[in-house]
């Protein structure tokens, strides 16, 4: 029997996330401990008309690829993937961690990002996509909170503890969408706070209201910044966890929209990795603006850290085409500046209320 709180959970994900409708052809990929969410996700998809297509991962498989994969197929097109990925109206990715730090110590390098950054375009860029998040108990102890406090959390930020979910995104949606207009007439963002004093452009950016459409949890305002307008340093205070390792206290400066010097209270050696990826890892894709209520604490958890009420994240890497963005990289990397003491942002030169 399938728990109630799944079955919403998946409505939410299949009718107002990906829209899915008759004749679409789903991928739903998820960590193996999601498999109850699983099912009712596949049921979901079924009941919309839809052809769902499952994909298991087990908790060992990036380690067991990082370990064996040979470098003809680290050189290789993944024909696979991009058969797949060409073939799919929607995808949702349900991530279920069984151990945050199951790769700390390997080499993620070998895990192939710029062998899959064709992919992840495409399903950017062609899909209707949703990103999600399975409470478990490693996920729990990363943020620091019992396995029932992090449920509901977890739920509670998703507005799954409402009767009606869709209706209090599409709340939330109609208040960023104010947001977004003031956005959408904005030349320079200037950010200040601890260690941050930040100058960039958006001139002629387009701002996205993320509403819950493409991740779930979210509640944001982004954009993509002009390329080479980034100038002066800025502080991110949350820590941000990549692949099982965690960087802290990043400080980064940049020099026409480049990071010129960047250092890490912890994890230098990933964050030098992180920039070294391509050459366009070294330039903004994205800046968000924070407006989830209910996510208040960092929980070492991108996908929630980057919605606190309060924040703003920048994104190292890859822009959003849909914004207007024009930076190419095999990297998305989003860093969590809190602004919520002494912090604040001014668009041309008023202070912005969230």
């Amino acid at each position: 029997m399938i728990h109630p709180l799944h079955e919403r959970y998946a409505r939410l994900l299949v009718d107002y996330c990906t829209s899915v409708k008759q004749g679409d052809r789903v991928i739903v990929s998820l960590d193996v401990a999601a498999l109850d969410l699983g099912r009712a996700i596949y049921r979901e998809v079924l009941r919309a008309g839809g052809e769902p297509f499952l994909r298991v991962s087990y908790p060992e498989q990036s380690a067991d690829f990082i370990e064996l994969a040979t470098d003809p197929l680290l050189a290789s097109e993944p024909a696979m993937q991009l058969a797949e990925i060409r073939n799919a109206d929607a995808f949702i990715r349900v991530i279920a961690s069984d151990n945050a730090t199951a790769l700390a110590g390997l080499d993620t390098s070998r895990l192939g990002d710029k062998r899959l950054a064709e992919v992840n375009r495409i399903r950017v860029e062609k899909t209707r996509w949703a990103l999600t998040l399975y409470p478990t108990p490693a996920a729990a102890q990363a943020a620091r909170m019992s396995t029932e406090a992090y449920e509901r959390f977890v739920y509670g930020a998703m507005f799954l503890d409402d009767p009606d979910p869709a209706a209090r995104w599409r709340e939330l949606g109609a208040t960023q969408q104010r947001l977004v207009d003031r956005l959408n007439t904005a030349s320079d963002v200037h950010l200040t706070g601890p260690g941050t004093d930040l100058r960039l452009r958006v001139t002629g950016r387009s701002w996205a209201n993320s509403d819950g459409k493409r991740n779930m949890p979210s509640g944001e305002v982004f954009t993509s910044p002009i390329e080479d307008s980034a100038e002066g340093v800025i502080h991110f205070g949350v820590p941000s966890a990549v692949r099982g390792s965690i960087v802290e206290g990043v400080t980064l400066r940049f020099e026409a929209g480049k990071v010129v010097e960047a250092t890490a209270e912890r994890g230098q050696d990933l964050l030098d990795a992180q920039l070294a990826t391509d050459a366009g890892a070294r330039y903004l894709g994205e800046i968000g603006i924070g407006t989830n209520p209910h996510i208040t604490v960092p929980t070492l958890s991108t996908l929630f850290d980057e919605k606190i009420l309060g924040t703003v994240h920048l994104a190292l890497g890859r822009s959003y085409v849909e914004t207007g963005g024009k930076n190419e990289s095999a990297i998305h990397w989003d860093l969590v500046c809190d602004l919520r003491e002494g912090g604040e942002i001014r668009v041309d030169g008023e202070t912005l209320q969230v």
